[in-house]
């Protein structure tokens, strides 16, 4: 009689346009702000393991992210929409373009922290989204640049934004020492000593997350948010002597020969010289040897979720902010440019539903992030989202049509300068710009008027650029489309 009455109440709930569990429906069945009715009762948690300045070459060097490819999938064409920190951090965290953010650098008038904030963002964030649904949230290591600024005292330093159950987090830690992490609003200083390097730090709070999510017996999302391997890309105590007799990996576009068809800004650059090569092999040394930590931080929080047997239950994602270029095009060591090296990053999923070792050419791009984990987690994406799942790719689920190209957008010379992603005199800054990247293409407006084009069927490592030679009714195409994605917002977006 009992199961009768249920049965009868659940039914009354579910004609009324509610759930069982009391939530309004919308049409796709899913609460807003809550599961699918047919979703178990186990929610699926989050792991997300998030770089800064990682590029592609880097992965060779890191063998539990290798075994995570084997478990899961690839995702080959994946791109940013900025290559700069903080803007491709508030594309991850809210699902938009950074010209719908309004995070277009690193600092104010035009980016950072407290434009995130004052334009509203930190509310609209998967963060939010995943805890107002019943998740454990957790970020540590790096937030925003801009989060931690030495000028502000007091409470401001302390503040933890919505959406986070747990929070330890600094603002100022590139070099892994000497930092001050806010853990839920109270400061604890670290300094020099090998106990104090921040990712050997934030790997036992995420072990001990994990460990007190499992016994709370609640869903989670973790976010293992790094600052490595971001210059000075500081190696913990036991990496600093390894990989000595490597060297920056020398593919076509290394040192260009001839760069004379390349945009204005460019195209003075000098070769690099012996004693500059000498520099950038250093530098990917010391970007390997930073990066050991980040993949021994993957491997034991996988050991943790096995052993609490929560590894069939969590997505694991391994993810980079922005690329990297080294010795690429002449320039010798920074990011900021639309070329792959700097827009075409890692994103690596494993978890339920997931084909082990596959390729997913699909294209992807950070503002995919958020509404994927949302979908995860069995909310609907809002309709302001400029991305769009990727849980339906992760599942193998039969998907009508999907983006076949990637937007990148870029402001130009705006920098502090205490900017810790300042470039160097030849590290490459472009002027403010805008692209789309297709599967064979490569199409750049500069607001100077230079334009690059590029044929990657052809010429995969960008070095002729083909503008001038390029069939006019394309060009208009491609500038049509940059124009188009210049100004979109939410569905325009998602079907451009």
């Amino acid at each position: 009689m009992r199961r009768l009455m249920c049965a009868l109440v659940a039914g009354a709930l579910l004609l009324s346009g509610c759930g069982a569990d009391g939530k309004e429906r919308n049409k796709a069945g899913k609460p807003k702000g809550g599961v699918t009715a047919s979703q178990p009762a186990r929610k699926p948690n989050i792991l997300y393991v998030l770089t800064d300045d990682l590029s592609w070459d880097l992965v060779d060097h890191m063998p539990n992210v290798k075994r995570l490819q084997q478990q899961g999938m690839t995702f080959s064409n994946y791109f940013v929409a900025d290559t700069l920190c903080c803007p491709s951090r508030a594309s991850i965290l809210t699902g938009k373009y950074p010209h719908n953010t309004g995070v277009l650098s690193n600092d104010p008038p035009t980016g950072g922290y407290d434009v995130f904030n004052s334009r509203g963002n930190e509310q609209n964030t998967f963060a939010v989204a995943l805890k107002n649904s019943g998740y454990r949230t957790a970020l540590m290591g790096k937030y925003l640049n801009g989060y931690e600024a030495t000028k502000k005292q007091g409470s401001s330093r302390t503040y933890v934004p919505p959406g986070w159950t747990e929070w330890d987090v600094t603002g100022l830690g590139y070099a892994n020492y000497n930092y001050d992490l806010n853990s839920n609003g109270t400061l604890t200083h670290h300094g020099w000593k090998p106990g104090d390097y921040l990712n050997t730090v934030i790997t036992g709070k995420g072990v001990d997350f994990i460990n007190r999510s499992a016994e709370a017996k609640q869903p989670f999302l973790l976010e293992m948010s790094t600052f490595s391997p971001h210059s000075p890309a500081t190696a913990a105590p036991e990496d600093t002597r390894r990989f000595g007799s490597l060297r920056a990996p020398r593919t076509p576009g290394f040192n260009e020969p001839d760069i004379a068809d390349k945009p204005g800004w460019l195209r003075g650059y000098p070769a690099l010289r012996k004693k500059q090569i000498a520099a950038v092999d250093a530098a990917f040394r010391d970007r390997v040897r930073a990066v050991q930590s980040v993949d021994r931080m993957i491997g034991r929080l996988l050991d943790t979720l096995r052993a609490r047997g929560l590894a069939n239950d969590t997505y694991v994602v391994f993810n980079s902010d922005n690329g990297y270029h080294l010795g690429q095009h002449r320039l010798e060591e920074g990011k900021l440019t639309a070329y792959d090296t700097d827009i075409k990053v890692p994103l690596i999923v494993a978890g339920p539903g997931v084909k082990a070792g596959a390729t997913e050419p699909r294209f992807a791009q950070n503002t995919d992030i958020c509404p994927t984990f949302q979908d995860l987690a069995g909310l609907t994406p809002p309709e302001s989202a400029d991305g769009r799942s990727l849980a339906p790719l992760l599942r193998g689920e039969p998907v009508a049509s999907w983006r076949n190209t990637a937007y990148i957008e870029h402001l130009g010379p705006r920098f502090q300068a205490d900017d810790p992603d300042l470039p160097t005199r030849f590290g490459g800054n472009p002027p403010t710009y805008h692209a789309v990247r297709t599967q064979n293409e490569l199409y750049v407006e500069y607001e100077n008027g230079d334009r690059e084009y590029y044929d990657l069927t052809r010429d995969p490592w960008e070095l002729a650029n083909m503008y001038p030679q390029a069939p006019p009714s394309r060009k208009a195409e491609l500038s049509a489309l940059v124009n188009e994605y210049r100004t979109c917002a939410g569905p325009r977006c998602r079907n451009l």
